[in-house]
């Protein structure tokens, strides 16, 4: 059995963009794609696509491309845990329930199971059929629960002290998405999604064609 190198970030990132666009293909009883029409669905280049699908070991043909299902099934392979994975959620505001809503039975392999919140009027609730537990219950609901994977929503002056809580408790994977960045040690997968950065970028961009449409 043949083990395959362990991908790029970014490489990672975009397989998730290309099952999601052929999830969409399939469900369009389309069965073949070519690496120029996946490339203009996501706002990428054909090269970016091939590179990216030579690295995973597929290969379509010349008159047909790449088909939809196997292409699916692969990188689910590579994305996904066979037995699946459980996610906690930190945080139940706004964001957080939004977070449970919106992802719950969108991935079959990933779980939101667990929520926790240090609001009494929030613990021992069930939200979108995820049970919410006082933040004191952290270690234990996460370890007996066997959950490797926590989305923080929480105030940014409460970042670092949650972190060193979920590294404590055992969390293997950290999604960020509060405005504090914070520190996680080697064997913990941090990734850090600040939405007033990428809004001020989409503003720069949109400045940028306002100031073109002047000159």
């Amino acid at each position: 059995m043949t083990i395959m190198p362990k991908l790029p970030e970014k490489t990672i990132e975009r397989l998730s963009q290309y099952r999601r666009a052929l999830l969409i293909c399939l469900g369009k009883n389309k069965q073949y794609i070519f690496s120029h029409e996946l490339a203009g669905m996501l706002h990428l280049t054909p090269v970016q696509v091939r590179r990216d699908i030579m690295l995973i070991g597929y290969s379509g043909t010349l008159r047909q491309g790449y088909e939809i299902r196997e292409m699916i099934a692969l990188i689910g392979k590579i994305i996904d845990s066979e037995e699946g994975l459980k996610v906690a959620v930190i945080g139940l505001g706004n964001l957080g329930r939004a977070m449970i809503s919106y992802f719950n039975g969108k991935r079959t392999k990933l779980s939101i199971v667990a929520a926790f919140d240090i609001n009494q009027e929030k613990v021992n609730r069930v939200y979108a059929g995820v049970p919410c537990y006082h933040i004191d219950m952290l270690s234990k609901i996460i370890r007996s629960e066997n959950i490797p994977i926590a989305i923080m929503t929480v105030p940014g002056d409460e970042a670092a002290k949650v972190t060193e809580s979920l590294v404590l408790a055992g969390i293997k994977g950290i999604l960020n998405y509060t405005p504090t960045p914070v520190n996680v040690p080697a064997n913990t997968y941090l990734q850090e999604y600040d939405m007033i950065t990428s809004l001020e970028k989409i503003a720069y961009f949109v400045k940028q064609g306002n100031r073109e449409e002047h000159i």
